[in-house]
């Protein structure tokens, strides 16, 4: 699987070219920060478990590793966000109006390679998922500093914003194989409960992990006012006093009383209650599998179930 990730990060490289100097810097700064790859893993090991070892499962992964590129530049200039993956990011390297034009780059070559795949099912997925990541984005937009955000709500946003990439992903991998489409749709399960459990634990790590760890800040997801399940578990289960702290803090996205929000979500078991969901997460995708057949990509994918859970960065 080494030698093939390799081929896909040529593929990104390739692929990444434009005539414009600015382009260039911007794309290859956020990209070679590296990310741990998993939307581009999933368009490969779908493919290989399903028999599928054309070149354009290269072509597909490029692709969808562009397409969340693209939501990070814009994302960050969104939540203001000053790190990411342990570097800087482009907004704070290089401005707003230039993360936001390059991500709009990445978003059209990933069209580009889309098209150049020449199948309308590819554009069908891929078409789908950018629009229903657009409305996630909008949708997290409008829950900002909303204290009161309904768990269901919060993972409406999870479903659009960050598992319909991996849905996606998974599918893409199903549809190059031409596998039949209740296949497909079990590859897309797997993808869309992998990706919620990833996000899941991507939210508890704000109030557990270290910056070093993690790559970003701890206390962001706060400082933006995102009532995330962390914190609103906490709400549920924490004395008045506490409620009203955590309530003020989404708000208003003050951070000076972190320490103090963070001992509350460890103390009434918040991280806890959040990796237990995305157990559960990770269990159903698990399940998916069985329509999948007995190889070494079954085995990674299945590893990845444990790997998204138990992570700490």
């Amino acid at each position: 699987m080494a030698i093939e990730m390799q081929a896909v990060d040529a593929a990104i490289q390739q692929h990444l070219r434009s005539d414009v100097v600015l382009i260039n810097q911007i794309s290859h700064y956020i990209v070679s920060a590296g990310g741990k790859r998993i939307r581009p893993r999933l368009v490969l090991l779908f493919a290989n478990a399903l028999g599928f070892a054309g070149p354009e499962r290269f072509t597909l992964a490029a692709t969808v590793e562009f397409i969340h590129t693209a939501t990070l530049l814009h994302d960050d200039v969104v939540d203001e966000s000053s790190l990411r993956r342990g570097r800087q990011t482009a907004n704070a390297m290089f401005g707003n109006a230039a993360s936001v034009l390059v991500g709009d780059f990445l978003y059209s070559r990933a069209f580009q390679l889309m098209v150049s795949v020449d199948r309308m099912r590819v554009l069908d997925v891929l078409a789908d998922a950018t629009n229903v990541i657009a409305e996630g984005e909008v949708l997290q937009l409008m829950n900002m500093h909303d204290p009161d955000l309904a768990v269901d709500d919060y993972l409406r946003v999870i479903r659009y914003k960050t598992a319909k990439l991996f849905e996606a992903s998974a599918r893409l991998g199903a549809v190059l194989a031409n596998a039949p489409r209740e296949v497909e749709d079990l590859c897309a399960d797997y993808g869309r409960s992998l990706g919620t459990a990833f996000q899941l634990v991507d939210d508890l790590l704000d109030y557990q992990g270290a910056t070093a760890e993690l790559g970003k800040n701890v206390g962001d997801d706060l400082r933006e006012g995102k009532p995330t399940l962390p914190l609103l578990v906490a709400m549920e289960r924490g004395t008045e006093e506490e409620r009203q702290l955590i309530r003020h803090a989404i708000e208003q996205g003050e951070v000076e009383r972190l320490d103090e929000i963070v001992g509350i979500v460890r103390r009434t078991g918040a991280l806890e209650a959040t990796r237990d969901a995305a157990r559960l997460e990770a269990d159903k995708a698990r399940a998916c599998l069985k329509a999948i057949p007995p190889s070494q990509f079954k085995e990674a994918l299945l590893d990845l179930c444990v790997q998204s859970v138990d992570r700490s960065y």
